[in-house]
C-alpha cells in the first residue's frame, strides 16, 4: 500500500466520522425539541465546536494530500469531493445547532398541536434518514442510493411549502404563541436546507464514483442510471 493509499484510507475513515458526528447532532436536536430537553440542546451547542474543528482538520488533510501526493483520476475526484462534502456536513451541523438554540430560547415546551400541524417531526425523521443515506452511499460508493436522496428530498420540500399556511392558521387560533410559531417556521426552513446540503453531497458522491457532473440538472436526469456505472470495488478508491 502506497503512502497515498494510506492517506486516502485515513481520509475516508475521518469523513465517515464527520458524517456520524453531524448525524448525531441532528438526531439530538430533534430529541431536544420533541422532549423540550434544554440540557440536550446545550450539548448540541457545545458539540458544534467539535464539528467546526473537525471540518478544519479535514480541509487541511485534503489540501495536504493534493499538495504532497498529486493524486489523479478517481483519487483526485475523491479528495475534491471530500472537500466539498466536508463543507456541506459542517453546514448541516450549523443547522442542528440553530435548532438547539431555538429550544433554549423558548420558555415553554412547543405546543403539540403546532408540532402536529407543521409535520416538523416527520420532516426531522426524513432529514435524518437522508443524511444517513448519503453516509451509507459514501461508505459503499453506492450511487443508486445517492440518487434516492433526490426523491426523498421532495417530501421535505412538500412539508416546507405547506408550513406557511399551517403556521398562519395556528397563529390565528393561538395569538399568544406567535414567537413559538415563528421559531417553528424557522426550524422547518432549516430542515429543508438539510435536504439541500444532502443533495449536494449526493452529487459529489456521483461525481467521484462515476466521473459525472449532475449539478443544475433536472431531478429526472439526476436519478437516471441508464448511463451510469457502479464502482467495481465498492469502498475501494481506484487509481
Amino acid at each position: 500500500m502506497t503512502h497515498l493509499d494510506i492517506e486516502l484510507k485515513k481520509l475516508r475513515l475521518d469523513m465517515v466520522e464527520m458524517f456520524n458526528l453531524v448525524l448525531s447532532q441532528l438526531e439530538k436536536s430533534q430529541q431536544a425539541l420533541s422532549e423540550f430537553d434544554k440540557d440536550l440542546a446545550r450539548e448540541v451547542r457545545v458539540n458544534e465546536k467539535r464539528v467546526n474543528s473537525f471540518e478544519l482538520k479535514l480541509d487541511r488533510d485534503c489540501e495536504n494530500i493534493i499538495a504532497l501526493f498529486n493524486p489523479v483520476a478517481v483519487d483526485l475526484r475523491f479528495v475534491l469531493a471530500s472537500l466539498k462534502m466536508n463543507s456541506n456536513l459542517e453546514r448541516i451541523g450549523d443547522i442542528a445547532e440553530g435548532i438547539a438554540q431555538f429550544v433554549l430560547s423558548i420558555k415553554n415546551a412547543p405546543d403539540q398541536n403546532l408540532l402536529k400541524a407543521t409535520r416538523v417531526m416527520e420532516m426531522f425523521t426524513t432529514a435524518n434518514s437522508i443524511v444517513a443515506d448519503v453516509r451509507t452511499s459514501f461508505e459503499n460508493e453506492d450511487t443508486r442510493l445517492a440518487r434516492n436522496v433526490f426523491m426523498k428530498d421532495e417530501l421535505l420540500d412538500e412539508i416546507n411549502i405547506a408550513s406557511t399556511s399551517a403556521v398562519a392558521e395556528f397563529i390565528k387560533n393561538n395569538p399568544d404563541k406567535i414567537n413559538q410559531s415563528l421559531y417553528m417556521l424557522s426550524t422547518i426552513r432549516k430542515l429543508e436546507r438539510v435536504g439541500d446540503q444532502s443533495k449536494n453531497i449526493a452529487e459529489e458522491i456521483i461525481f467521484y464514483v462515476e466521473a459525472k457532473v449532475i449539478k443544475h440538472k433536472k431531478i429526472s436526469e439526476k436519478i437516471s442510471t441508464s448511463d451510469s456505472s457502479q464502482s467495481e470495488n465498492p469502498g475501494d478508491i481506484k487509481s
